[in-house]
Order: C-alpha cells, then sequence, then structure tokens
C-alpha cells in the first residue's frame, strides 16, 4: 500500500471517528433530556445507555488504528 492510498484510509478512519463523537454526544443529550422529564422511561434510557456505550467502544477501536503505537 502506497503512502497516498494509507493517508486516504486514515482520513476515512477519521471522518468516521468524527461522525460517532457526533452520535455518542447525541444520545447523550437524548439521555439528559429523557432524564428531566418527569414521567422518565427506565427502560429507554437503559437502551440508549447501552447505545452509548457501544458507541464508546467503537470509538476507541478507531482511536487506536488512527493514532499509532509509540514505544518510548
Amino acid at each position: 500500500m502506497n503512502s497516498s492510498a494509507k493517508m486516504d484510509q486514515i482520513e476515512v478512519l477519521r471522518i468516521e471517528l468524527a461522525v460517532l463523537r457526533q452520535e455518542h454526544r447525541d444520545l447523550d443529550d437524548a439521555i439528559t433530556a429523557l432524564q428531566d422529564r418527569q414521567a422518565a422511561d427506565v427502560l429507554a434510557i437503559k437502551r440508549l445507555k447501552k447505545q452509548k456505550l457501544a458507541l464508546k467502544d467503537k470509538i476507541v477501536a478507531l482511536e487506536d488504528k488512527v493514532t499509532p503505537d509509540i514505544i518510548a
């Protein structure tokens, strides 16, 4: 793989990472909005939190791909 293709692949990963981070923030806002309601749907909040955690795992995995390991 040439360096240009590798750079393109890293850029795609960075864009995907930005999208996942935005989705994570959106879920956080949705959870907060549901919790602020008087008749909060506990099951819906739990589902959203589970989705948020899964997104966080994907974000961490992508960050590991984008950021090279540096051995000191």
